[in-house]
């Protein structure tokens, strides 16, 4: 549904998207991570054919977005980083706006504004006028704009920005379900929401996709993956350190702490050993007759895979 081809976008010499590349399918929620500056409004924008592209294509639903801009953009619903409201109408005939600019037939329309209140629970607002509402009511009422159509695909520029804790639930809890019958889009710089939401990632960074992957694939990819924390005593852990080291799954071994009776040490599994190495570790303490007090395997975390990979691109 989303098709993004070599899209580049210069400012002047400055470099805002270079080269970024990928596609979006039917039932598919893509989280388009990076740090701030990292390109991915600009990316967004170029994708609804808000911002012309320096170099590259863009294809929504089959359709191109330059060579055939009304045929993409109708199948399009685009909520905004700063998302535009008419502070002067009432939620309902803002909404009743949004579809006829989206030409909704004239006998669907009022079904059409009750169905996108009613998903993005607005109904307690229907009759405010927009400069009445709080933050978190305006920016669902953005969000109803942009699916009152019923569109295939959802761009969405950090949907939950200025929300409250509840207003996030909600609203990530949304997306997944519209996930299952849409192809939708959004950016975030959140990393619980990736894996709140999204059943595919993209990481981004100096305009460039460092990372693209599921929630799992990615975390699978962070230096903490497959980790051994173990907690034992019954030999000096100087002892037990050297045992650990000598495992043929074990890359390194870091001490946490350390005395005449135990330790406790994060052992990094050697490539490819990952799967090995919890039973290893658990053989030897059996071997050596030590009283095991904790021994997990770490899953990798996405927010330490986020700062590797950015931090060595600005190193680069």
């Amino acid at each position: 549904m989303i098709e993004v081809e070599n899209l580049h976008k210069h400012f002047g010499s400055k470099v805002a998207v270079d080269g970024v590349s990928f596609t979006v399918k039917k039932g598919e929620v893509l989280g388009f991570l990076g740090p701030n500056g990292a390109g991915k409004s600009t990316t967004m924008r170029m994708v609804t054919g808000f911002l012309p592209a320096t170099k590259g294509r863009v294809r929504i639903g089959g359709a191109d977005i330059e060579e055939n801009e009304i045929e993409a953009k109708s199948k399009i619903g685009y909520l905004p980083e700063a998302a535009p409201l008419y502070s002067d109408m009432t939620v309902e005939a803002f909404l009743r706006f949004a579809a006829e600019m989206r030409r909704v037939p004239a006998g669907e329309i009022q079904a059409a504004v009750d169905r996108a209140i009613e998903t993005t629970f607005l109904e307690p607002v229907r009759h405010q006028s927009v400069d009445t509402l709080s933050k978190g009511y305006r920016h669902r009422t953005c969000f109803a704009q942009s699916i009152i159509h019923d569109p295939e695909v959802l761009i969405l520029d950090e949907p939950t920005d200025g929300l409250d804790p509840n207003q996030k639930h909600e609203i990530r809890q949304l997306i997944r379900r519209m996930g299952e019958t849409k192809a939708i889009l959004f950016s975030t710089h959140i990393l619980e929401e990736v894996e709140a939401s999204c059943t595919r990632a993209i990481i981004i960074d100096r305009g460039r996709v460092v990372a693209d992957g599921t929630p799992e694939e990615l975390k699978a990819k962070a230096t903490n993956a497959g980790t051994v924390v173990l907690r034992a005593t019954g030999l000096a852990g100087s002892g037990i350190r050297a045992e650990l080291e000598k495992l043929d799954a074990t890359a390194s071994v870091e001490v946490v702490e350390s005395s005449d009776e135990g330790l406790t040490a994060r052992i990094q599994p050697a490539k490819g050993k990952a799967d090995q190495l919890s039973a290893a570790v658990f053989g030897l303490c059996k071997d050596k007759s030590l009283t095991v007090h904790e021994l997990k395997v770490e899953e990798g975390r996405l927010d330490l895979l986020f700062r590797e990979i950015t931090k060595k691109e600005t190193e680069k």
